[in-house]
């Protein structure tokens, strides 16, 4: 069980961090503030390889749910971040790189797949598990507060 004095430190990792792992983070964020976790949790997200920019499929599918991504940059997750996460949530990416040895987190791989290329409603749907899974990993990170 965590410090509850200490954040949990919750890490939402892709590859390119472009649309699953830029979606979970976006519905993390709104978790956070509609249950009043604001000093409980800690987000972050990253990729091990990151785009250019979010998927522009993945930027419509969240304003269509009112959340708006289109300033989001892809970034690299440090070895750092991960090793200070309590959770490290993979979408279905290797975990291979995001891992590493020594590392004392709980790593979930969703499988997800991957948005880039996917119309409109195959987007939606996978936007549609991702707030799903999120809502309910934040069940279990409020029960533990």
């Amino acid at each position: 069980m965590t410090d509850p004095s200490e954040p949990i430190r919750i890490a939402f990792v892709c590859v390119q961090n472009a649309g699953r792992s830029q979606m979970a983070y976006a519905f993390a964020q709104r978790e956070v503030t509609d249950r009043g976790l604001s000093d409980d949790v800690d987000l972050v997200t990253g990729g091990t390889h990151p785009a250019d920019h979010v998927h522009d499929g993945v930027v419509r599918a969240m304003s269509a749910v009112g959340i708006d991504i289109s300033d989001r940059t892809p970034r690299e997750i440090t070895f750092e971040e991960i090793q200070e996460s309590e959770y490290v949530v993979t979408m279905g990416c290797s975990a291979e790189d995001v891992c590493p040895a020594g590392w004392a987190g709980e790593n979930r791989d969703w499988g997800l797949d991957d948005p880039d290329g996917k119309s409109a409603t195959e987007i939606d749907q996978i936007r549609d598990e991702i707030d799903d899974r999120v809502s309910r990993l934040f069940d279990e990170v409020a029960s533990q507060r």
